[in-house]
């Protein structure tokens, strides 16, 4: 089967790059199939994670980043110009692929696709929340983009959801959604941690989704009691610089590192994971860690942390985001360690849920389904 894959980037590390490439790497290596990538703007990015070499990848050169230099009624015919193009460079690659099915990674890309090729069934595979736009403040343009997007999937064959809550969501736009969670990078090794050191790892980008604020005022808390304890927070992002000059003159033991390739072996260093935010389409850092034997908390947001955390058996949901219980939560860990080696023994059963065979299995069937 000769699947082609569409996004925009395989260029940062972040969680769809790591998703998207060990999916297609499985696909080649264990199923045999023929993959193709196209993206829009990779430029000279080298990908982040490795792809087998057998995937075959291209990029169209459609900088839509460039829109976002104009204003008005300018951004709105330079996006279009871009459409045009992207739509005529799309065109010829798909009829020089010739693939069996497509996969779509962008909702904003499904109508393009469907204007490029009406015959070749198409899968939108979404890795962002269909209501994500609640969460989010947005420009009056942005969010007339996104209804016309999120209509446009009704012209995809199917959807394919995180959880269970998003995929209600996306059948107003379309009448075949499935639900398949994310392969998780299992701990390939076996190892977990011991769950004695004195470190709490937080994992994510710097930015109002992953709410470092409130990450940030929680911690004080913790502090203030175990002040013994230390924070690593690995991500980049927009906020970074901003969260840095807060705790530069404070002494919280917070710890900042770059995003690393290297990730399991940072969680054996922890005893716990933490995220705090707001909305979180499925949250891949939650099971990784607990492959790894860590406990985990995070808010009951919408919709991948109740999807995944049993609350009280591998870990903490908080609801209606409560910063003092949250804070209270990491305490009682801290000072029970009976309740910890617990909670993450349970851990490491409940992330095989999402081992590669499993996952995969359940994308093999739908694709053989689908495609032509």
């Amino acid at each position: 089967m000769r699947i082609l894959y569409i996004t925009d980037a395989l260029a940062v590390w972040g969680g769809i790059e790591r998703v998207l490439s060990n999916k297609m790497n499985y696909l080649v290596e264990h199923f045999g199939y023929d993959v193709y990538v196209i993206t829009t703007n990779q430029g000279k990015h080298v990908a982040p994670y490795p792809l087998d070499n057998r995937i075959h990848a291209r990029d169209l050169n459609i900088q839509f980043h460039h829109q976002y230099r104009y204003c008005g009624l300018k951004r709105i015919l330079v996006y279009t110009k871009l459409n045009r193009l992207f739509l005529k460079r799309l065109k010829a690659a798909i009829n020089e692929i010739e693939p069996d099915l497509m996969i779509c990674i962008r909702m904003e890309f499904v109508g393009l696709i469907r204007k490029a090729d009406k015959r070749i069934p198409l899968v939108y595979e979404s890795h962002s929340m269909c209501n994500s736009y609640l969460y989010e403040k947005l420009s009056l343009l942005r969010r007339i983009r996104q209804y016309f997007d999120r209509r446009s999937v009704n012209r995809a064959d199917c959807v394919v959801s995180l959880t269970n809550g998003d995929a209600d969501d996306w059948r107003r736009y379309n009448d075949n959604v499935y639900v398949i969670p994310n392969l998780l990078n299992f701990n390939p090794l076996g190892k977990h941690s011991g769950l004695q050191s004195k470190n709490v790892i937080f994992v994510g980008r710097f930015s109002e989704q992953k709410d470092v604020w409130s990450l940030l005022s929680i911690w004080q808390l913790v502090h203030h009691r175990h002040p013994e304890w230390k924070l690593n927070v690995y991500g980049e992002g927009a906020l970074k610089n901003n969260f840095l000059e807060v705790i530069k003159d404070e002494d919280l033991n917070i710890e900042v590192f770059p995003p690393t390739d290297e990730i399991l072996d940072r969680y054996l260093e922890c005893s716990l994971l933490i995220m705090t935010s707001r909305y979180e389409p499925f949250g891949l850092v939650l099971p990784e860690a607990m492959s790894c034997g860590l406990p985990v908390i995070a808010f009951d947001c919408p919709y991948g942390p109740g999807a995944i955390i049993s609350d009280g058996h591998d870990g903490f949901l908080i609801g209606k985001y409560s910063k003092e219980l949250f804070a209270e939560r990491i305490c009682q860990l801290i000072e029970d360690d009976s309740l910890r080696l617990y909670m993450g023994t349970n851990a490491v059963s409940s992330a095989k849920r999402y081992k590669s065979d499993s996952v995969m299995l359940q994308w093999k069937q739908l694709l053989e389904r689908y495609s032509c």
